[in-house]
């Protein structure tokens, strides 16, 4: 079943209206940069020397933070991050799983221009803190 993708605004509407959770799927300095207000900080990625590598704990620690009913909102910095992280959610079982297409920054073309406006640009709701949010103390909670 393909992952439904969502523009920033009917995201919001996903989150607002009908109770979905946001996963911000970007690095730990990502999210602490700035992401959607209430998000939760689960990297499918993680910063490595020489660039990023794969989170091997990604689909556990999802697992242990949310039911397989949950619904869930995926994003990142452009929705590639994101689309790859809601196609292993979905795989393993998860069927409310949706993606958001433009992410935080926006899609871009070839070029480098924003071709569709991302959570940030459209006006969507941001903070730098959410308490009880960041991966570090989710991974704490997991911990326990």
């Amino acid at each position: 079943m393909p992952i439904a993708r969502v523009s920033a605004i009917e995201a919001r509407d996903l989150v607002v209206g009908e109770a979905y959770a946001f996963v911000d799927v970007r690095t730990e300095a990502e999210y602490a940069a700035g992401h959607p207000a209430g998000a939760y900080n689960v990297p499918v990625m993680l910063a490595a020397a020489g660039g990023l590598a794969a989170n091997a704990r990604f689909l556990a620690d999802v697992r242990a933070l949310f039911p397989k009913d949950a619904k869930l909102l995926l994003g990142c910095r452009s929705g590639q991050r994101s689309l790859r992280a809601a196609e292993l959610l979905a795989a393993a079982g998860y069927p409310s799983v949706v993606d958001l297409r433009p992410g935080f920054a926006g899609a871009r073309d070839p070029f480098g221009r924003v071709i569709e406006p991302g959570w940030e640009a459209a006006g969507c709701p941001c903070e730098a803190v959410t308490p009880g949010c960041s991966y570090a103390e989710l991974r704490a909670r997991i911990a326990g």
